[in-house]
């Protein structure tokens, strides 16, 4: 049966290729190192964890919730944003509650985007940054990731080239996958330049608080003027150790905030209301546990850059996020990121995600997670040095599987 139109716009799922290979090295006995998927090992914070298990004992709390997020929750979050940044938000209007940053931002495009709106994305991003719009019908332009002058040029000539003129602008920073963090005089330009071309800012600042330099990454929210044409997205899943509990907001422009809550009200009743409170007390808390993640996650980058480089492969440290963003070592450049990830797994027994199912100007690299403690993080750096020193023999191993390299 032919597939349906949403899904034909939709590429193959290239991260799924190796999830299989994972699967079956699994399967058969490999004790596989997992630096793919950026799923947090950590556990919640026991405070968060004590305070669903005494609400979810009120049966009141097992009805229905509300879509946009409960009051306490979403006043929580403008307290934050207040302390953290210095931005004041109506919670009434200027803030929603999302499952997770990923559904926001999917919600969000469906809210604003007509067939043919052109949507101006980073190369390489997290996938929903682009595939949300492609799924409602938008068409994406892409746009260099790192915030220089090179993203002013892209930009500029995006907006030149583009009929009709750019909906909106994609920004994420500190950056899935590239950890590229910016600046407050990046966002005072980015701001100046879409309030001149009517242009919406969409900024996912979901790793606002993993950063290793001691310098917080700031919110374009924090620019004069940048209320007025943006939406900044967040998430607890790695602040907080909270993956699974899928909360996040959506925070900004009230004609924006407006639209998401309308289209959500269609589509859901909201997280589970003790995932709300419980998340309200994380959200009130005095940042201790956030620190400890930090920490937590730094010790591991410092781990793998040193381990890593030991092994031959050198791997650029991040200064934020819960990703090293690493090239391919020079010998495997020609075949691409995918067959490469797959004979980590193969020869090493180390998972990566390759860098072209972030676009395909990630194909030079690999996204390596650091969610696996500093022992097995080590382990993998062992199985690495190894199969690098078999270099000539894993590039037989290419031919014979009769992989078709890069032109």
């Amino acid at each position: 049966m032919e597939e349906f139109h949403k899904v034909r716009r939709l590429p193959p799922y290239v991260f799924e290729q190796v999830n299989r290979l994972k699967g079956s090295a699994r399967a058969a006995g490999a004790d596989i190192v997992d630096l793919g998927m950026g799923n947090p090992d950590l556990p919640t914070p026991q405070t968060i964890v004590d305070k669903l298990c005494e609400v979810v004992q009120d049966p009141r709390t097992h009805r229905y919730s509300t879509s946009k997020g409960i009051p306490g929750l979403r006043k929580a979050q403008a307290a934050y944003y207040e302390r953290r940044f210095g931005v004041k938000l109506d919670p009434e209007l200027q803030v929603v509650a999302t499952l997770g940053s990923k559904e926001g931002f999917a919600n969000m495009a469906q809210a604003i985007t007509a067939p043919g709106d052109v949507i101006l994305c980073p190369n390489p991003t997290y996938p929903i940054h682009a595939f949300g719009f492609i799924m409602s019908g938008g068409v994406i332009r892409s746009m260099t990731v790192k915030p220089d002058d090179s993203f002013f040029y892209s930009l500029e000539r995006a907006v030149r080239h583009s009929i009709p003129k750019p909906l909106a602008l994609i920004l994420n920073y500190p950056s899935n996958p590239t950890a590229h963090v910016a600046t407050l005089d990046f966002y005072r330009e980015v701001v100046a330049f879409a309030k001149k071309h009517d242009i919406i800012i969409l900024s996912d600042l979901a790793y606002a608080e993993i950063y290793y330099d001691g310098t917080p990454p700031p919110s374009v929210l924090e620019i004069p003027g940048a209320m007025d044409v943006a939406v900044e997205f967040t998430s607890m899943s790695k602040t907080f150790s909270m993956p699974g509990w899928r909360m996040g907001f959506a925070v900004g422009n009230e004609r924006l905030i407006a639209a998401l809550s309308r289209v959500k009200s269609y589509l859901d009743y909201g997280a589970f209301t003790p995932i709300q409170v419980a998340a309200t007390t994380a959200l009130n808390s005095d940042g201790s546990e956030i620190e400890k993640v930090r920490q937590t996650y730094k010790g591991r980058r410092d781990a793998m850059v040193e381990s890593f480089g030991n092994a031959g492969w050198d791997v650029p440290a991040p200064a934020a996020t819960m990703f090293a963003w690493a090239p391919l070592p020079e010998r495997y450049r020609d075949i691409g990121s995918l067959e490469f990830s797959k004979l980590l797994i193969e020869k090493a027994d180390v998972a990566v995600a390759p860098g072209i199912g972030f676009g395909e100007y990630g194909d030079d690299y690999v996204r390596i997670a650091l969610v696996e403690n500093e022992h097995r993080i080590r382990q993998a750096a062992r199985n690495i040095k190894r199969f690098l020193a078999s270099g000539d023999e894993n590039m037989q191993n290419v031919f014979r599987l009769d992989t078709r390299r890069k032109p």
